[in-house]
């Protein structure tokens, strides 16, 4: 007997596996902590033992998650100090992916959160305490015009935003239906608000129809154009009309058309902004590219669509582009960085669909990283 046991030992695994798994899943069933049918049961119970398993899983197909966390707590309650009880809680530390919601923001853990800061101190962007700061997002958004389609499912694209940059932090204010001169006295009085003195970063959204050269206000037409150029907005929150947020990370999100025909870049120089006195250096400096990059700093935008080409909108569930920013922040802001989590939402275009359309991010002076540490 002795010997054919040291013949075949993985057989005696396999037959301890087998009793094992049988009195796992039958204990999960009795006690129902599975919500079975009594039909589910009866089914379960008259299997054979090797049919068990194939049984209870297409009982609780619709219940993955929850099963999955189910069988993995009965594991580690089983044998407090064995060994798979360590591996199967580095498991449940991380979780795969495909268990995660995909409707709910991942928070960072206070230990990745001190981790981070201190292999990568010097190479991100400083954040201030929950306690301590007051940081503020901004969201324009257009959906109907006087001479422009309605903006169908707009309205999703204000939920999810909100809901989404709340869950980072943020105190959200959501604007609507503005003509261009309005968005400009909106973004000014934005950016005088006291709060970003003790903010570390803020949020600026747009959504909208828009062109080329900028977003559409709301009595926008070829004859009479209505339009908040680029510029304007990067030239309002620069270090010289915006100081309380200098040094800190300004990032620009545009889900609009970007105009078709037309060959010039968004971030080309603009005569209105040439002779803007504003602007102008002391006259014993000459501006050149160090001057301007410090005058403009920290600023990253992530526009929808490359320059000249449209955005696609879905009517009942939203921007494609809004969309797959919210799944990327919600899924990987966690533990990756600003720019890292824009790349994933560009990989997502990156074969193109039945409408096709690649996010850029442009315009970037930021010089550290920004991580967001959702939860911290």
């Amino acid at each position: 007997m002795a010997d054919k046991r040291k013949k075949n030992p993985l057989k005696v695994l396999e037959s301890v596996g087998k009793e094992l798994l049988t009195g796992i899943l039958d204990d999960l069933v009795e006690k129902n902590v599975l919500k079975l049918q009594e039909t589910e049961k009866k089914k379960f119970h008259d299997a054979k033992p090797e049919d068990k398993a194939r049984v209870l899983i297409d009982s609780v197909r619709q219940k993955r998650h929850e099963a999955g966390q189910v069988l993995v707590q009965t594991f580690l309650n089983m044998d407090k100090s064995s060994t798979s009880t360590e591996a199967l809680s580095k498991i449940e530390a991380e979780p795969p992916e495909s268990a995660e919601p995909t409707d709910a923001l991942k928070l960072c853990t206070h230990e990745e959160f001190l981790k981070v800061c201190k292999e990568r101190a010097g190479e991100i962007y400083p954040i201030k305490g929950k306690n301590d700061r007051t940081r503020l997002a901004l969201i324009i958004c257009n959906t109907e015009f006087d001479h422009l389609p309605l903006r169908k499912g707009a309205e999703l694209d204000i939920t999810g935003m909100k809901g989404l940059l709340e869950g980072l932090g943020y105190s959200v204010d959501v604007r609507e239906k503005l003509t261009a001169e309005d968005m400009e006295s909106v973004l000014w009085a934005f950016a005088a608000r006291p709060e970003h003195r003790s903010s570390d970063s803020t949020f600026l959204v747009f959504m909208s129809h828009g062109i080329i050269d900028g977003i559409c206000g709301t009595l926008h037409s070829d004859e009479k154009p209505d339009v908040l150029p680029y510029d304007t907005i990067f030239r309002i929150f620069n270090n010289r009309n915006c100081l309380s947020l200098k040094d800190k990370p300004k990032i620009i999100i545009v889900q609009a058309c970007r105009g078709v025909n037309h060959g010039e870049l968004w971030v080309s120089d603009s005569p209105v902004a040439a002779t803007d006195s504003s602007s102008q250096p002391p006259r014993n400096l000459e501006e050149d590219a160090v001057y301007k990059t410090h005058v403009e700093k920290d600023f990253i935008a992530f526009c929808s669509s490359t320059p000249h080409n449209v955005s696609w909108r879905n009517i009942t569930k939203g921007s494609l582009f809004i969309t797959q920013l919210i799944t990327c922040f919600q899924k990987y802001s966690w533990r990756y960085h600003l720019e890292e989590v824009f790349r994933m939402v560009q990989r997502s275009f990156d074969k193109p669909d039945v409408k096709a359309q690649m996010p850029t991010i442009e315009r970037q002076s930021m010089t550290r990283y920004l991580y967001l540490f959702p939860g911290n």
